[in-house]
């Protein structure tokens, strides 16, 4: 998921709440350590086919590679300047994603969660929210896209113990979106046919600079561009 459109300014770290998988934590670097760690991956576009099918549940924790992945996709998200980030859009096909993504109090959550079920309110106590969502596998453009403003998914960490993470606002919309990433849908699937085709006459227009902006991030952080 991409930061939204009034969201792109994050206030430091060291100025507001931190969760890190669920718990608070006093102080946390501006970088989760895993993108130290990681390295720069290929981010899928809309139209690839492992986009669009569901992903296969992770078996194997507590491996190096899991854990290497995830600090990979650590590194992807932020020199993409996202929100969230699912294996799908790295090319791997597994049921996992990161985030590092604030909610509308103003706390910020970092983590990841493996083989995630998403758990909505009943329909009589949910409320839905418009507010624009962007991806970085369509890479410019957002859309309003209504998303409760509550959410709960359970799952497990890399060494697979049990998480459950609840996000409300913006982070629940985060929750959801990536969620449905592992489902083989995008936010595209959710718009009307007219602001489908609009989402995509976005991309067209603003997909190289955003491509350059994020070799431009790469070489900020050192790293070479994938």
């Amino acid at each position: 998921m991409s930061v939204g459109h009034d969201r792109h300014d994050r206030p430091h770290p060291v100025d507001r709440r931190v969760r890190v998988q669920g718990s608070p934590v006093e102080s946390y670097p501006a970088l989760a350590p895993e993108a130290d760690r990681g390295a720069l991956r290929r981010i899928t576009e809309v139209g690839e086919e492992i986009l669009g099918r569901p992903c296969q549940e992770v078996t194997a924790f507590g491996t190096p590679e899991l854990s290497s992945l995830i600090d990979d996709m650590f590194l992807t998200m932020y020199v993409a300047d996202g929100a969230g980030l699912a294996a799908n859009q790295v090319g791997v096909d597994l049921r996992l994603f990161v985030y590092d993504c604030p909610d509308d109090d103003g706390i910020r959550h970092v983590g990841h969660l493996v083989n995630p079920v998403l758990d909505l309110p009943e329909p009589g106590s949910r409320r839905l929210v418009d507010d624009y969502e962007g991806c970085l596998s369509v890479p410019g453009a957002g859309m309003p896209v209504p998303r409760t403003d509550r959410a709960v998914v359970r799952g497990f960490d890399k060494d697979g113990n049990p998480v459950v993470i609840e996000g409300l606002g913006y982070f629940a919309r985060c929750l959801q979106h990536e969620t449905d990433h592992l489902l083989g849908q995008m936010y595209l699937d959710r718009l009307s046919r007219r602001d489908r085709k609009e989402a995509l006459r976005q991309m067209t227009e603003r997909r190289e600079a955003v491509f350059a902006q994020r070799s431009a991030k790469a070489a900020a952080l050192g790293r070479p561009d994938a």
